[in-house]
This record gives C-alpha cells, structure tokens and sequence, in this order.
C-alpha cells in the first residue's frame, strides 16, 4: 500500500511518510485529515509482519462512523482482505460500542466515541481525532495514554479550541522541541498544495483559488472561527485585551502603504530590539481624528547601524511631529542619540514599567473602541494584537505581555503601534513652536 498522488495531497503525505511512534497535527477544517489518518490506521492493522490493533476516539458517533467509511474504501481499493462488524458492544458493564473492521491479521480498527471509558485496559494504537473539542479531554488522554505503553503509535490530531486544554498545551510542548513530531497545515497552505483544484477536480488559477479562500472566509462569519478552525491560530477572547472584533473593525485594506500618505503630520513609535525579537517601527498618519498606519517596518537581527538608517529613512519620508521610543534595556543608547539627532521636542524616550505599559494599552484599547485607529489587513500584526494579554500579579497589580512564541514574540508590533497612539496624545493636527523650529525636512 503506497500513499500515490491520485490520493493525497503533499502535506498528507508527508504525515504518512513520518514513521514517528508520536505525531501530533495542528490542522484546517476540512483539509481531509481523517481521511488521511485512516490510510494509515488499515495500513498498519493489516501488516502481514506486525499487525496492530487500533483504537480511534473522535468528538462525536458520526465522525466515527465517517472515519469508519474511509478505512472500508481503503480495504477495497487496496484489496485488504477484511470484514466490517458494524456497531459492536466492546464494554458491556459500561454500554461501550463501537464501529469495528476486523482483518485478516486478526485485528481489528475499532472507531469510539469520546468516551474515557472506551480505552481502558486496551491496548494498540491510538488515534485521538479533534482532540481538543473532546468534553473530558484530560479523563480521556488519562485513559488513552496508557494504551502504547507496549510501544504502540499514537496520533493526536486536531483544530483549535482556544488555549485552555491539554491540546494546547501538547502542541505548544512539541513546537519547544520533545518526543512528538508536530505537523501543521492551515488553509492558505492546503489550498497552495492543492485542496481546493481536489474539491472542485480541476486545476484552478491563483486567482480562482484566491477566490475560493476568500468565500470560505465569508461563510465562516468571523475572525474568531476562521483563524481557529482554519488558520490553526488558538483563540482565547476571554483574556485577549483585543478582541478580533475590536481589531478587524480597524482593519482597512489601504492601510500600511506608504504610497498611501496624503502629506499629514505623522506621528512614529519605535520599539527596539537587537537579536530574539524585532525592532518595529509604527507611521501613524492624522487625518482629522484618525490615526492612520502609513508603514511598518519589521526588521529581525538588525545591526543598531541599520535600525539607524531605516529610522532615518522614515523620518526624511514624513512630516513626523513626534517619535517615540522604547528606551528600556537595549534602546537607552538609541534613544539618547535620537533624542540628540531629532530633537528633544520632538523625540521622546520611553520606559515600559508596568504602569505605562498599562497606561500605553488602555489608551490604544480606547481608539480601537472609538475606531479611531486604521490599520494594515496584516497577519503578523493583527496577530500581535490579539496577543497581548492582560494579567493580575499575585500582589494585585495589572501586567500587560503577550505570549512568547515564535509567531507573535513579543507582540512588538502592538507596542510599536501603541507609542505611535501615544505620541498623537495632545499633539494631533498640530506641533509644538519648538519642534517646528528642530524640524528643517519641510
């Protein structure tokens, strides 16, 4: 049995090819992962070598029963010499069914529901599909989990279903690098390898598949379920400071282009970094009482030499009334030179202690509530965004911080976006007598 083209596209195959005993899917809806994964399941039940038995869980009997479908299509087409029981009681003291498929191997592939109860005193390969929408996630991996202490495989495979759960918890584990090999396809992804030309069987233009994207994304109906079940982007608005809504409501497509800039006043927020995180730098434009993004600039490793440059590009390009600067650890000696360079009037340095990082975020929460703000349909900063968080420390005190992954880092496109609100404060449509008489450019 050979996972052929005709079949898969190439990000199922290679979760095919990958022989790890441990493999965990961050995947899209609808990508055909199941379907995949059943491939696999009769492959391995129906070994002439070493044949093995195979426990799949999903979050609900039809999922089962579709997953079941996909391993009897393979029995036919790969000529499996194999029998579909049907629904059989597995549990009687506990009314466990299941859909079985028994082999000639004398094995069998036994399709559950999500019940926790269903996996004791098993033993064999496991399959946990959408994992993270299961109701007792943690009883079941309790119960799961022991089942390949023999050296069986097992596959945790599943979309999003916020941050809270062990799903979550497990993908972020792998991503810091352990035992599990992860795999992850979003939508974007899957239809650049082909899903969408497979769903309506032909070979479509980009701009057709660009087209298939972007209704996909009309009927999900929101941010919130497309960036989890299609983006693999985990989602929790209970704690996110803002909400996709209060971002996507500032999204403007002609935001972020500096061709774009109508020769206001511009007002600059600079966060510095050297080497893990980024440097950004934030162009906000004032039209009337709008703040709009003119550019960001994203630069990773940047010698403080060419951090200078761009810098220096950006204030030559616009009529900046303002530049603020994070001047903590790494950014003191770029502040003080700016400060020197620009003018003290105009340039002002910036400490992110907890009280102005708070004082900075509520601030730029409230021109997000009053849509005040436009910025770029861009996926590294809406994400950064909605990274933030905002957090109570044990002595009572408010912290604003955004989670540390290799996406978002530092959310540094959000602090850079908030000195830029920052420096408008107070100055917007107009600049002070002595920055006027600093500022030759115009």
């Amino acid at each position: 049995m050979e996972a052929k083209k005709d079949y898969f596209l190439p990000y199922q195959v290679r979760w095919i090819q990958d022989q790890s005993r441990l493999k965990i899917y961050e995947k899209t809806r609808r990508g055909g992962m199941t379907y995949t994964q059943s491939y696999e399941d009769v492959k391995d039940a129906a070994k002439a070598d070493d044949p093995m038995d195979v426990w799949f869980s999903s979050a609900d009997m039809s999922a089962a029963r579709e997953y079941i479908r996909y391993c009897e299509q393979w029995t036919r087409v790969f000529k499996v010499a194999a029998e579909s029981l049907g629904e059989i009681v597995i549990d009687r003291e506990d009314d466990i069914k299941a859909f079985v498929i028994e082999f000639a191997s004398g094995k069998r592939i036994h399709a559950l529901s999500s019940n926790p109860t269903g996996f004791r005193s098993k033993g064999g390969k496991v399959v946990l599909d959408e994992f993270a929408k299961h109701q007792q996630q943690d009883e079941l991996w309790k119960a799961a989990q022991p089942s390949i202490t023999w050296g069986f495989p097992m596959r945790v495979i599943s979309t999003y279903n916020g941050k809270n759960n062990r799903y979550y918890r497990m993908v972020e584990d792998a991503k810091k690098g352990n035992k599990w090999s992860l795999h992850s396809t979003n939508i974007i992804q899957a239809v650049d390898q082909g899903l969408a030309d497979k769903i309506l069987k032909r070979k479509l233009t980009p701009e057709e598949r660009q087209e298939w994207l972007d209704e996909l994304r009309e009927i999900a109906g929101d941010e919130e379920t497309w960036q989890q079940e299609y983006m693999c982007n985990p989602v929790d608005e209970a704690t996110a400071w803002l909400t996709w809504d209060l971002i996507e409501g500032c999204v403007d497509k002609s935001a972020g282009i500096p061709g774009n800039y109508q020769g206001g006043l511009c007002y600059v927020g600079m966060d510095i970094a050297r080497r893990r995180n980024l440097t950004v730098i934030w162009v906000n434009e004032a039209l009337g009482d709008v703040l709009w993004c003119r550019e960001v600039i994203s630069l990773k490793n940047a010698t403080f030499k060419e951090q200078d440059a761009k810098l220096d590009e950006v204030m030559r390009r616009y009529k900046v009334a303002k530049l603020c600067i994070d001047q903590g650890g790494m950014g003191e000696r770029s502040a003080e030179e700016y400060i020197d360079l620009y003018g003290r009037y105009r340039t002002e340095g910036i400490i992110f202690s907890a009280p102005i990082k708070q004082d900075l975020a509520v601030t730029g929460k409230q021109k997000f509530e009053d849509r005040l703000v436009r910025i770029p349909d861009d996926k590294a900063v809406k994400d950064a965004h909605h990274a933030v968080r905002k957090f109570t420390t044990v002595a009572g005190n408010a912290r604003f911080d955004a989670d540390d992954s290799a996406e978002v880092g530092h959310a540094d496109e959000f602090w850079a976006h908030m000195l830029a609100i920052h420096g408008a404060i107070g100055n917007k449509n107009s600049m002070p007598a002595q920055a006027s008489e600093e500022f030759d450019c115009w």
